[in-house]
């Protein structure tokens, strides 16, 4: 394949969940809707908003002009393809497709290792793009089974897994991906528009995403109050069984320990230094002025994947934009096409 081609093959699923989530016709939809409905019944976090939500995002993302702009200064006719292992998180829907798609569009060749948590969906996008182009299927390969043959690797895991990686893949050319949250910074200047919008980066896929707010930085004595007010819009997400299990276990156990709470009966909010919160529950922390938080913030950069606010801080994103990310907008910062773009050839 070409790169032209390869660039034809995903605006071509662009246009396919795009017709999904505007309920228009398409001949290759119903490969994907089957798959959805049974990625919602395998797990309960996938609901149909969240896996709509995300092909929203991707179908924006999925054009022609997109795509080209986003590979224009890689140098990616390959003529030696590579085998690259993506080793893939399951905590959102699709969430290991950025991986998948930078190395199919390199010109190299994906070995997708699946989540046990996400086995439909990418499967499901393979065979759409096989449909589309048949050379597809060579392109990109399941791995049912230990990852072997392969000359370079992305991995996404935890801390502790990640060390694992580190190890086991300290011979191949490697990207290994770790825990990240986003944080949000607020002034007490925000509007109940930018705070509904927060809603988004804060609850959006149950707050399971690298890219979900775990934790505000606030001023010294900032009150909760408009705070709470504008998320009460979210309160419906009490009703999913899993997340309303993680919120009354992690209240017991605050509660037990005799931690001082904010409760609005669907999320608590808790003061406490670490970044990633539990489900159900936001961290904050109090600063005195902005030079402060922007250090703190600079300090624990390998630790946090975004940041959302109106304050003049460098790189932050608008409230709502956490889970909006562009195709250049690289998870952890390291540029996914850069490395593929200068594997080493093997021979």
């Amino acid at each position: 394949m070409t790169l032209q081609q390869r660039i034809n093959a995903f605006a071509h699923v662009g246009d396919v969940f795009r017709a999904i989530v505007q309920q228009k016709e398409h001949p290759a939809k119903e490969v994907l809707l089957a798959q959805i409905d049974r990625a919602t019944a395998a797990n309960a976090w996938f609901t149909k908003e969240n896996i709509y939500f995300c092909l929203e995002q991707w179908s924006q993302a999925l054009t022609a002009d997109n795509l080209t702009q986003w590979v224009k200064s890689y140098s990616l006719n390959n003529d030696s393809p590579q085998k690259v292992g993506i080793i893939m998180a399951g905590n959102i829907p699709l969430v290991g497709f950025h991986d998948l798609l930078a190395v199919v569009l390199s010109g190299n060749i994906a070995l997708a290792k699946l989540s046990s948590n996400d086995q439909r969906l990418i499967p499901a996008v393979r065979e759409i793009l096989i449909g589309f182009d048949p050379a597809s299927a060579e392109a990109i390969q399941i791995v049912q089974h230990k990852l072997t043959d392969f000359d370079a690797v992305i991995a996404t895991g935890s801390n502790n897994t990640a060390r694992y990686f580190e190890y086991y893949f300290k011979d191949k050319p490697s990207i290994i991906r770790k825990n990240r949250n986003a944080v949000a910074v607020l002034t007490g200047e925000e509007t109940n528009a930018d705070l509904k919008a927060l809603g988004e980066d804060i609850f959006r896929y149950y707050g399971l995403g690298c890219r979900n707010v775990s934790k505000v930085y606030v001023p010294t004595g900032y009150n909760f109050n408009s705070l709470f007010e504008s998320l009460y819009e979210w309160n419906s997400i009490i009703n999913h069984h899993k997340y309303a299990n993680n919120y009354d276990y992690n209240k017991a156990v605050y509660l037990m320990s005799q931690a001082k709470l904010l409760d609005n009966n669907f999320f608590l909010i808790k003061q406490d230094t670490a970044l990633s919160s539990p489900i159900g529950v936001l961290f904050y922390e109090e600063y005195g002025d902005l030079n402060d938080v922007n250090e703190i913030i600079t300090a624990r950069q390998e630790e946090i994947q975004c940041v959302v606010s109106k304050a003049e801080l460098p790189n932050a994103l608008a409230f709502g934009e956490a889970q909006q990310p562009r195709l250049w907008d690289y998870a952890d910062g390291v540029d996914t096409l850069a490395f593929l773009s200068t594997l080493p050839v093997n021979n």
